[in-house]
């Protein structure tokens, strides 16, 4: 088979963080409608992830975030989000790149997104701060295959 040039297994997860944004953004802007809140899973040290020290030391490598009942200034960024969270009754400002989240699910309508976070080299130019590239890599690796996702397991019956 041909080598995917065009990298399509990466335009398709920019295209799908796109749909990350858009939610964060109306969020931001109206608030969350209905029953809908947001379940998003990223990277705490990635680069451009702005995460509290303390939450750090007990999250070094991921954490999962609740948009539900208690955040404040929420603010979608081109290639971020910020927010201010309650982490065992202390406010807590978080900063996340786009390109840093591994998961997001809004179990109101049963929809949800996984990333693939595992090539640091894959990250889109347009994704914002790529991660460092001192990270294992193999370089005689066979590029990852792409993957056709059906949407219809996202879709109401």
């Amino acid at each position: 088979m041909p080598k995917d040039l065009m990298r399509y297994d990466l335009l398709a997860q920019e295209a799908l963080r796109g749909v990350v944004r858009a939610a964060v953004v109306r969020a931001a802007e109206d608030g969350l409608p209905g029953s809908h809140h947001f379940y998003i899973t990223f990277r705490t040290r990635y680069p451009g992830a702005d995460v509290d020290e303390q939450l750090l030391e007990k999250y070094p490598e991921e954490i999962t975030i609740v948009l539900e009942h208690q955040f404040w200034d929420l603010a979608s960024l081109d290639d971020a989000f910020e927010v201010t969270l309650s982490f065992g009754g202390a406010p807590k400002y978080i900063k996340v790149p786009y390109a840093a989240v591994t998961s997001f699910h809004d179990p109101a309508v049963g929809f949800g997104l996984k990333f693939d976070m595992g090539d640091p080299d894959a990250v889109p130019a347009t994704a914002g701060n790529a991660p460092s590239a001192d990270s294992d890599t193999n370089d005689t690796a066979e590029p990852l295959a792409g993957e056709v996702v059906s949407l219809d397991a996202f879709r109401r019956k």
